[in-house]
């Protein structure tokens, strides 16, 4: 795989745009192509002629295409009927997007041969095909990540920008009429610093699944670099420091800096002064209905996105839309199969919610199977919300929901099988926790974060998890964390920052206290927990460990008795000693104690986060004493336990599940 691309021009416009008019003659630059190896045909068999058949009849459709865009299918009976399509770069001509996809026809068929089903990306153009219909649909994977080589000062304006660019281009893309889904946005961040952004969908799709693709590659995308890239079947999105596209081929880019003020009106003077005034009104008519119009679209797009929030964790509507997922339903006797009939032998562990199994599907796909009891605190409620929830999900740091079951008493949920079971089984296990070094803590560390920058920000809908804790990250045979456990999450309106609950779900000593005493939960609830989940991967121990150096206190006290008296080294795992950098390590503990911070508001947000351990040079403001802050008996606290305490009634903690389905129930009077 080419894994880096670098974009740089001198004179830049001239040369990108002579580049771009004039070198029709160069080869068409390969990035990445994908064989899946599902099914492979027969050679000189009725697919393999479909096949032919489709390729050429594309690579005639880009010689005669305006919109660089255009689908196809041959043959009559499935499974030998062939479907394909071609997307070229917004900004290309007709004679090089037709070069390009007559240039995948070629390599899609050397580097996959005998496949059902392919694709191939080009600097330029994206070919694929396949025996199943591939036409309106979103597809996320592969997910190509291409980085330029070259770092970038990363700084909290930057990544605004850079965010601010990325979507505003996505937005445009999205809703794009003409025939395409394509949108070019720029951006300068400091003094010289430009960022120059690209988004683009296949024109079939629907306006909120090209929204949602272009979301999803914008999580995906590198940092810190001068350039980043990732491409799906589905769509791409790009940007880099020097221009890269032809803008006279695309929508306007819209700037991000101030508009300049306009100049004042002509004086109207003489015999012309009433025409120039008829002029002027008529101007200012069309302007007012046009934004007015544009108002009325937006205000339109936003309330079905609220509608859209309204149902997901609503009864009827939820329902419906359930049963309309025919693709996620999986039958009770298929699940029973896949798990030998949920065998003991299968078990994985058993959560707050019940049972988990491992199963293999008839395609030889393993899956964790959560079977939630009959006795179980979660209801259709909370099932249609996890279903419904992780179904509009795609992030790789997010467990992967693949269907669900819904028969009689039986409420199944099946999700990707992840191997390396969750966080916990590692960094609490005295005998497992030295395959923990820094280098893959850190790159757990960030990939959480990640994906709840993906939950609060990214994602069409802002979610909050409410139950992040260690036993809820799972990791991949990469040791790649994947957030799960859906249940207690809850969805955000558009302009929602704050809510409140009577029933307090989630797990004692994660919770921020606001959340654990008023039932008030926000994105920054997550923070804090996401706080405390950081200082149990840089420490070691569990949040609830007594550390009996200092007077019987609990880990993040003693983490900031340490870090306040000069002597944070104290409290790093020493298992990371031989492995560990140091200033990302203290940079990560000092993170810890900004999420902890009793008052919500003073919380950083996941972007500033994710910005912070993304570069060395942004200073990091000086935290104060944490919330939660409880010591032994002879040094009180200023939030004694006694005092949360007495604000339940009930306290009950589920037991622990080994692939991280727990979760603890708080009830207040």
């Amino acid at each position: 795989m080419k894994s880096c691309f670098t974009v740089s021009f001198s004179p830049r416009f001239f040369f990108f745009f002579f580049f771009k008019t004039f070198s029709t003659g160069l080869a068409a630059e390969y990035l990445y192509h994908y064989c899946p190896n599902t099914t492979l045909f027969t050679p000189n068999s009725t697919y393999q002629s479909n096949l032919d058949a489709l390729l050429s009849s594309l690579t005639f459709a880009a010689s005669n295409s305006t919109n660089g865009f255009a689908n196809a299918t041959t043959g009559q009976n499935p499974p030998d009927q062939a479907y394909g399509l071609f997307l070229c770069h917004g900004d290309l001509g007709t004679v090089m997007c037709s070069d390009c996809v007559a240039t995948g026809k070629q390599e899609i068929l050397e580097k996959c041969p005998n496949q059902r089903a392919s694709a191939i990306w080009y600097n330029d153009c994206m070919l694929r095909y396949s025996n199943g219909s591939i036409f309106s649909v979103m597809e996320l994977e592969p997910s190509v990540n291409l980085y330029n080589t070259a770092n970038v000062k990363v700084s909290t304006q930057f990544m605004q920008i850079l965010e601010s660019t990325l979507n505003d281009a996505a937005m445009r893309a999205s809703t794009g009429g003409s025939g395409k889904k394509v949108a070019v946005a720029r951006g300068k961040s400091g003094s010289f610093l430009k960022l120059y952004t690209f988004a683009q969908c296949t024109p079939d799709l629907t306006t909120s699944d090209c929204a949602m693709c272009l979301r999803n590659g914008i999580a995906n995308l590198a940092l810190g670099k001068q350039g980043g890239r990732v491409l799906t079947p589905s769509c791409n999105v790009r940007y880099e420091v020097s221009p890269f596209y032809d803008a006279s081929a695309l929508p306007p880019p819209q700037p991000r800096l101030p508009a300049p003020a306009p100049p004042p009106p002509a004086p109207m003077t003489g015999p012309t002064g009433k025409s120039n005034k008829s002029t002027m009104m008529t101007v200012t008519i069309t302007v007012f209905v046009g934004v007015m119009v544009l108002l009325f679209l937006t205000c339109c797009l936003l309330r079905r996105k609220g509608m859209k929030t309204y149902e997901v964790v609503t009864g009827k509507s939820a329902t419906n839309e359930l049963i309309t997922r025919e693709s996620l339903k999986f039958d009770l006797a298929t699940i029973q199969s896949a798990t030998n009939d949920f065998s003991p032998e299968n078990k994985l562990g058993e959560g707050g919610f019940g049972e988990v199994f491992q199963g293999r599907l008839p395609n030889g796909q393993q899956i964790a199977v959560k079977r939630l009891s009959q006795s179980s605190r979660q209801g259709h409620e909370e099932f249609k919300n996890e279903v419904l929830l992780i179904a509009n999900l795609q992030h790789r740091n997010l467990v992967q929901l693949l269907g669900f079951c819904l028969e009689g008493d039986e409420k199944l949920l099946a999700y990707e099988f992840v191997p390396n079971k969750s966080l916990d089984y590692f960094l609490f296990d005295p005998q497992k926790i030295g395959q923990l070094n820094w280098p893959i803590r850190y790159k757990i560390i960030f990939g959480i974060a990640r994906g709840l920058l993906y939950l609060h920000e990214d994602s069409h809908l802002r979610i909050i998890h409410r139950d992040l804790k260690c036993s809820n990250i799972l990791l991949d045979s990469e040791m790649i964390p994947k957030i799960s456990d859906f249940g207690t999450a809850r969805i955000f309106g558009v302009d929602q920052t704050q809510a409140s609950t009577n029933k307090i779900v989630g797990t004692f000593g994660y919770m921020s206290p606001e959340y654990a005493m008023r039932g008030k939960f926000s994105v920054k609830s997550d923070i804090y927990s996401f706080g405390i989940l950081l200082l149990e991967i840089v420490c070691g121990k569990r949040n609830n460990f007594c550390h009996q150096l200092d007077g019987g206190e609990y880990l993040a006290s003693y983490a900031w008795n340490q870090w306040r008296d000069g002597k944070p080294l104290k409290v790093l795992d020493p298992a990371i000693m031989d492995s560990y950098s140091r200033d990302e390590a203290l940079r990560c503990l000092h993170i810890c104690l900004l999420c902890i911070q009793k008052d919500p508001a003073v919380r950083p947000t996941m972007a500033t986060i994710v910005s912070m351990l993304s570069s060395n040079s942004i200073t990091l403001p000086s935290p104060r004493r944490p919330a939660f802050f409880i010591r032994s008996r002879e040094r009180r606290s200023s939030i004694p336990i006694k005092e949360l305490e007495s604000d339940q009634s009930t306290r009950r903690t589920m037991p622990s599940s080994t692939n991280g389905m727990s979760v603890t129930e708080l009830y207040p009077r």
